[in-house]
């Protein structure tokens, strides 16, 4: 029960991450509405770098590549419909209140923090120096993404305080992997891998078909170079937390 106390506490410290974005209530409305662009860059690079530099490495390392790839596939596909039923179904005369690409980063985002619960249940069942080394290295990792994640939601429609709520209730599916994964501790790493593949062609399919799309609507041109900038930042923000924790 000790391992799974730590789990939790550091399953806990994870979650509360996702609130970073509720320092953007000390900015104002008009510098926040500024770097919202940048934070979607960022967030569209740290996606796509998440997938290809952390994520599909793992999935490949325990399954065939055909394999993993498919469940990419699959799930890049199930995004595509999943944004299509939102879409007819909150949208009316091509008008939305709030984005459908809010709700599939949410999804993905859950799904990976859910995995992420698991990672760390099943270090700390390892060794507790494992499962500390593992906690922090979430940390590191979760800190752009979540701000990232915030820029995306406020961008797509949610205000400042949804955007904080929704974003901390992602990052609770953490505990809940912590849990699923004391209970079936003998299958995490199958079912963790599974998992992991198919949020990954969540997030490709979310930063290549929406958050991308909205870069480009941006007419200044000074202003679409700073995004792109930021763009490659997450990107090698990604790759270096690969290089540095592997």
């Amino acid at each position: 029960m000790t391992t799974l106390l730590f789990a939790l506490i550091g399953s806990v410290i994870v979650s509360l991450v996702s609130l970073i974005g509720i320092f953007s209530l000390l900015l104002g409305k008009y510098t926040l509405q500024k770097i919202i662009l940048i934070l979607v860059a960022f967030s569209a690079g740290g996606l796509m770098g998440s997938a290809f530099f952390h994520i599909l490495p793992e999935v490949i390392q325990q399954y065939d590549s055909s394999f993993a790839f498919v469940m990419v596939i699959v799930g890049f596909t199930l995004f595509f419909v999943m944004e299509r039923v939102i879409y007819w179904r909150h949208c009316h005369d091509g008008v939305c209140d709030e984005h459908p690409f809010v709700y599939l980063n949410l999804i993905g985002d859950s799904l990976h923090n859910f995995v992420d619960g698991m990672v760390i249940m099943a270090a700390f069942a390892i060794d507790m120096h494992l499962g500390l080394f593992t906690t922090f290295t979430i940390i590191l990792h979760e800190i752009p993404h979540e701000l990232g994640n915030f820029g995306v939601l406020v961008h797509g429609g949610f205000s400042v305080m949804k955007a904080v709520l929704f974003n901390f209730l992602t990052a609770l599916f953490a505990i809940g992997g912590v849990l699923f994964g004391f209970f079936l501790i003998h299958q995490i790493q199958s079912i963790s891998n599974f998992l992991l593949a198919f949020a990954a062609g969540g997030f490709l399919y979310v930063a290549a078909s929406d958050l991308i799309p909205e870069l480009h609507k941006e007419k200044d041109i000074k202003r679409s170079m700073i995004s792109f900038v930021f763009f490659i930042f997450g990107i090698a923000v990604m790759w270096m937390g690969r290089l540095w924790f592997t």
